[in-house]
């Protein structure tokens, strides 16, 4: 089994996002499933360009985005892919730029502008989004948050299959707050949530990429 993740975070060593979706690909590999990580921005790539290749009616192969640079042989792998993670910090009530270039070339070319929607995806596959974010997980809602995740949730779930998410809110901006403007937060709180609450939800991760092969 081969489980491909992105981290569309531009920190890529020990930060959030990235060590949520390290734990999920090394549940996954504890349940024997060869990983892949993905730094999105590693890539020079864009989003979609509305080039409407994919809806042709005389193209060779169903699914395929015309667009040629660095996410296109990743794209290809895709294809192979026995389940998917995204992993995303939020930027602005969304995911990072880098992680939305992805999603649109990701799930456009699948999307059939048949009247039956069926997915132009050969088969259906587990998929999870992992989303971290400065904003606590109680004040989400009032945010907008969870009405965005799972709408995107619910894309992923129409074009490949089962979607879990998960969420780390009021996480660690900074690793010193007092060179960055930061005021508004409570540093030491920051921290200690940092150390008391995220190595669980490092856990939750674990537990989620091993589900992705061997569902509970």
């Amino acid at each position: 089994m081969n489980i491909i993740a992105f981290n569309g975070s531009p920190r890529k060593k020990n930060w959030n996002t990235v060590s949520l979706l390290e734990s999920a690909l090394e549940g996954a590999a504890s349940a024997g499933a060869e990983t892949e990580l993905v730094n999105l921005y590693d890539l020079e790539f864009s989003g979609c360009i509305s080039c409407f290749a994919c809806k042709k009616l005389n193209r060779k192969q169903d699914g395929f985005c015309a667009v040629k640079d660095d996410l296109s042989p990743v794209l290809e792998r895709v294809r192979n892919a026995d389940a998917l993670i995204v992993g995303t910090p939020v930027y602005y009530g969304a995911e990072s730029a880098a992680t939305r270039a992805l999603l649109e070339r990701l799930l456009f070319p699948y999307n059939n502008y048949s009247k039956d929607m069926k997915s132009q995806f050969p088969r259906t596959i587990n998929t999870a989004l992992i989303y971290t974010m400065n904003v606590s997980l109680e004040d989400a809602d009032s945010y907008g948050y969870n009405q965005h995740f799972g709408l995107t949730q619910t894309m992923m779930s129409r074009h490949f299959g089962p979607c879990e998410l998960l969420v780390s809110g009021d996480t660690l901006q900074y690793s010193d707050y007092s060179k960055y403007e930061s005021e508004k937060f409570d540093a030491a709180a920051k921290l200690r949530r940092r150390e008391e609450i995220f190595p669980r939800e490092c856990e939750e991760a674990f537990a989620l990429g091993k589900r992705l092969v061997i569902p509970a």
